[in-house]
Parts: structure tokens; C-alpha cells; sequence
């Protein structure tokens, strides 16, 4: 039987889609500066890389994804982890690339997306890119207990053909709900040996880039998931528990999303006020390296000597003339570390 989804559009899905919609509404109103966007993008995809290798067991913090993506070595971790950080920002890359194309979602697309994924890390030993030719099973990380076993290796080619026909004639409902289901039939499926879970958010991503819905690529579902993981596998259980219905599932998916809208709708209101400072500062007529100054400090909150002599790249003398400046303008003020630290950082007045 073709693959036909069972679910049904309940207010709560109805609410969170027009929500969605709202702020896609306000992302595509507001200009700002390509600066500003690409900083925020930047962030997006280290979140989205940390939380969604995160979710499978990656002992990386976020602390230490933000170094290793910045391309610095950091030590006292495992290479596997590391590596699979670095896959999924390359992955995140590859699907970058289809935004708001109209190619279909082919195997063909899924499988490299797979051998991006596990290039080199675990999963390589288990066929990267291609389907698995054994049973595999879905097993909690705890207790060791096989929580769902998904369907015989020999039925994976037939589903996943049936399963990417349906994503790509699934005109009539809306791309977000195509995206939530493909996602839970992609870990459904399990079609390869390793990278399933990986590969669903990443394959749910891409759906929504190609429709237009990639919020200019800066929200970040999977941190969603990863702030209550017990969450998400019950969401994702409730399908099989309900007869494959899919309408839990569905509500929690919208709803992550309408959540990461809100707080992206935020950013962006903030942004605008930010950058309105910036912009009159500007007119105050400070130099090259105080305006980056500033500008770090609206996204920071404070700065101090060294970071003003990394971001401007100049010496410390340089750096705190620079800052003098600006404190006898009244643009900045100096703020002591704590009573028994004199170490100085600045704000914005």
C-alpha cells in the first residue's frame, strides 16, 4: 500500500501553524542588515549542530562546539564526537543548498546526505549512503531495552521509495506538516545502520528550506528537542502506541517550531533596536575600530580591552586610547569586575 499518513488538524495544530506563519510574515517584512543576519546564522548552526549530535550521545558542550566549529583544537575530547559535529555542519551545508529549489526529495539526496553524516566517524563501518541489509533496533541509551524494532531490511528500499514519492506530490498540505511527518517516518523506516536520528531532523530541515520556510535559516529545532529528550521520544512513541496516528507527534513538532518562531521574532525586534543604535552612533563620526567596538558590545553586552584588540586588531595601547575616547564622550562606562577584582570591563551607556 503507498504510503498514506494518518493524522488529523486539531486547534492546537491549527493555532501554532498560523503563528508560524506570522513570524515568517515578520522575517520576510524586516530588513536587516546582511551583517547582522549572518551572525545570527552563524549561531543558528552551531546550536543546531551541537543539539542534534547531542541528542545521540556526543560528550561535546556547547562551549566546546562553538571552539571546534570555529575550526580551534580542543583537547580532552573524542575525535567520533568531534567529527560528527563537523558532519553535521557540513551536512547542514549540503541542504543549503536546495533552498527554495524545486528538485524533488530524491533518495538519491538522502543517501549522500547519509555519507556526509558519517564520513569517517562511527557510522562509516555500517555503509554510508546505503540502505542496511540486517535488522536493526531502536535501543534506550540507559536501560539498554529495545524500545521499538523497526521493519525488515528487505521491506527498506520499497518503503523509502513510497515514503519520498509522498513528500514530493504531498501538495495539498502544508510543508511544515510534511516536514513533522517525514520526520517521524524517516526514523520509522530506520534505513540505515547508524545516523537515523541525525538524518530525520536533517531531512525535516531540508523540506522546509525547499518550501520557503527556512526562517532565514535561524531557528534551531533541535535544541527544542534536546532541552527535554523524554519529550521527544514520547512524541515520537505516541505514533505507534496510537495506531500510527499522528497527531501527537504533529502537535509536538508545531509547537517546537512556533516556540523557536517566537524567540527568532524576539531576536529580530531586538536586532532592529540595536541596530538603530549602531546607526546613530555611526553619525557620531567614531572611527573604524570603535564602531566595531560598539557593535560587539550590542551583541555582548560588554567588552574589554582584549576583546576591543581582537575585534578591532590592534595593539593594547591603541585599544585603551580607543576606549578613553569613548568614555569621555559618554558613550561607554567602565564597570569593575567585583569589589576585590579591579579588572575592568565596558557597557553602553
Amino acid at each position: 500500500m503507498p504510503f498514506n499518513p494518518k493524522y488529523i488538524i486539531t486547534p492546537k495544530i491549527n493555532k501554532a501553524l498560523i503563528e508560524i506563519e506570522r513570524v515568517r510574515g515578520f522575517l520576510d517584512a524586516i530588513k536587516l542588515k546582511d551583517d547582522w543576519i549572518s551572525d545570527m546564522q552563524k549561531k543558528a548552526l552551531i546550536l543546531e549542530s551541537h543539539h542534534s549530535t547531542h541528542i545521540e550521545g556526543t560528550a561535546i558542550s556547547l562551549s566546546q562546539a562553538q571552539d571546534i566549529l570555529a575550526g580551534k583544537k580542543v583537547k580532552g575530547i573524542s575525535r567520533d564526537d568531534e567529527k560528527e559535529l563537523l558532519n553535521y555542519k557540513k551536512a547542514m551545508g549540503f541542504i543549503s543548498k536546495y533552498l527554495g529549489k524545486d528538485d524533488p526529495v530524491s533518495e538519491d539526496i538522502i543517501q549522500e546526505l547519509h555519507r556526509i553524516l558519517v564520513k569517517g566517524v562511527r557510522g562509516e563501518n555500517a555503509g554510508p549512503g546505503n540502505y542496511r541489509k540486517i535488522q536493526n533496533y531502536v535501543v534506550n541509551s540507559r536501560t539498554r531495552e529495545v524500545v521499538y524494532t523497526p521493519p525488515p531490511a528487505l521491506e527498506v528500499p520499497h518503503l523509502m521509495q513510497e515514503f519520498t514519492e509522498w513528500i514530493n506530490k504531498a501538495e495539498d498540505v502544508s510543508p511544515i506538516l510534511v516536514a513533522a511527518i517525514a520526520q517521524f517516518q524517516f526514523v520509522h523506516i530506520h534505513p540505515f545502520i547508524d545516523g537515523n536520528g541525525r538524518m530525520a531532523r536533517l531531512l525535516s530541515t531540508l523540506i522546509l528550506y525547499k518550501t520557503g520556510y527556512d526562517f532565514k535559516r535561524l531557528f534551531t529545532i533541535s535544541e527544542y528537542y534536546d532541552k527535554d529528550r523524554s519529550a521527544y521520544y514520547d512524541a515520537i512513541q505516541s505514533v505507534r502506541k496510537n495506531k500510527m496516528d499522528m497527531t501527537g507527534w504533529l502537535e509536538y513538532f508545531v509547537d517546537g517550531l512556533r516556540s523557536q518562531m517566537k524567540e527568532i521574532q524576539n531576536k529580530g525586534k531586538e536586532i532592529i533596536k540595536k541596530d538603530t543604535a549602531l546607526q546613530k552612533i555611526k553619525k557620531a563620526g567614531f572611527n573604524v575600530r570603535q564602531e566595531k567596538a560598539i557593535k560587539f558590545i550590542l551583541q555582548n553586552g560588554k567588552i574589554t580591552v582584549n576583546d576591543y584588540q581582537a575585534v578591532a586588531s590592534c595593539i593594547r595601547r591603541t585599544a585603551q586610547r580607543d576606549l578613553d575616547d569613548l568614555l569621555e564622550k559618554k558613550v561607554i562606562k567602565a564597570v569593575a569586575k567585583s569589589p576585590t577584582d579591579p579588572t575592568k570591563h565596558y557597557v553602553l551607556l
